[in-house]
């Protein structure tokens, strides 16, 4: 294994400019801020090769015709992008490099996770996701509320029925329930927490937080993916902050994570070595302040990247190219 004192490191970062998979606009303007506010030089003062694929144009994205389900908002729409986002996330994990997906609305990662996930199957490993969200995003169109997709990723990423045509040809590689976290929810539809209830997923909501704390409730997280030999993607929506810290999301909801404990889930992935890719999602420059949102953000992926206040050594087998 290659550790994070080598200099061959590479990151690939691809944005996403989706936003219909919300129902407030503004996500598009995601990659751009975050770009805007350092993020590629961050990465580079920490020693590794980035490189920029640009945003995947929604110019370029081919319709599909086949019947769209009931209760799922702009799902033609969304269906394009995601087909081309699996191929893309695909073809970048293959390349060695650790993907990074700049969002744009939290529906990318139907596609995002599905690629890398794809990706990893065909080395023999098991693919473990980390949901860091104010939501569970575990939906189907059968039991969502608002018909909005962005609440609809989780689920469809481990296979739940409803959406079955989202990836035409683009083959499907779904997780089982099993292997998904929920970290710091605090907002759930009813019927959506039945099935979340039902399928075993793993939440740690607030309550939890607030007893236990974020180290013990994290490593907890990074115990099971090494127990199984996995690798980890984390989907990081930027409303799992509080609002006083992250106003510039559309979903706003009080409680969530602070600043110190948002570095502290950040740095203990970077030591676990697990992590192999990464969504940063939901930011909404239009309702930020000042780009705020956007530099915590970046602050955020510094830290899960091996950025630290003090020296501690990097361990070994720390975020690696492969």
């Amino acid at each position: 294994m290659t550790d994070l004192t080598s200099r061959d490191k590479r990151v690939a970062l691809l944005g996403v400019p989706i936003e219909v998979g919300a129902s407030q606009r503004g996500a598009l303007m995601g990659p751009a801020a975050l770009r805007t506010a350092g993020l590629g030089p961050l990465l580079e003062s920490l020693g590794f090769a980035v490189e920029d694929h640009g945003d995947i144009s929604g110019n370029d994205l081919v319709r599909a015709n086949d019947p769209p389900p009931s209760n799922a908002k702009h799902y033609r729409d969304i269906q394009a992008w995601i087909r081309t986002v699996s191929a893309r996330a695909y073809a970048l994990a293959r390349s060695g490099a650790i993907p990074i997906f700049l969002g744009g609305d939290h529906s990318l990662s139907m596609g995002s996770a599905n690629g890398v996930a794809r990706y990893w199957h065909e080395q023999g490993r098991e693919v473990f996701v980390l949901w860091l969200d104010a939501h569970a995003d575990y939906n189907t169109p059968a039991t969502t509320i608002t018909g909005n997709m962005h609440g609809m990723v989780a689920g469809f990423l481990c296979g739940e029925p409803g959406l079955d045509r989202l990836l035409g040809d683009e083959p499907r590689a779904s997780v089982t329930p099993f292997h998904l976290d929920l970290f710091g929810t605090r907002s759930i539809d009813p019927l959506e927490k039945q099935l979340v209830r039902e399928r075993s997923v793993a939440v740690a909501d607030m309550r939890q937080i607030d007893e236990f704390g974020v180290g013990v409730l994290i490593r907890r997280v990074i115990d099971r993916v090494k127990a199984r030999n996995g690798v980890l993607h984390v989907s990081f929506d930027v409303d799992f902050l509080d609002p006083a810290l992250a106003p510039g999301v559309g979903t706003l909801v009080p409680g969530g994570a602070t600043y110190r404990e948002a570095h502290l889930v950040m740095e203990l992935l970077h030591q676990s070595g697990l992590v192999r890719s990464l969504d940063i999602v939901e930011l909404n420059p239009f309702l930020d302040e000042r780009g705020r949102t956007a530099r915590v953000a970046v602050e955020l992926v510094g830290s899960l990247f091996g950025q630290q206040i003090t020296d501690r050594p990097t361990p070994t087998n720390a975020i690696v190219t492969g």
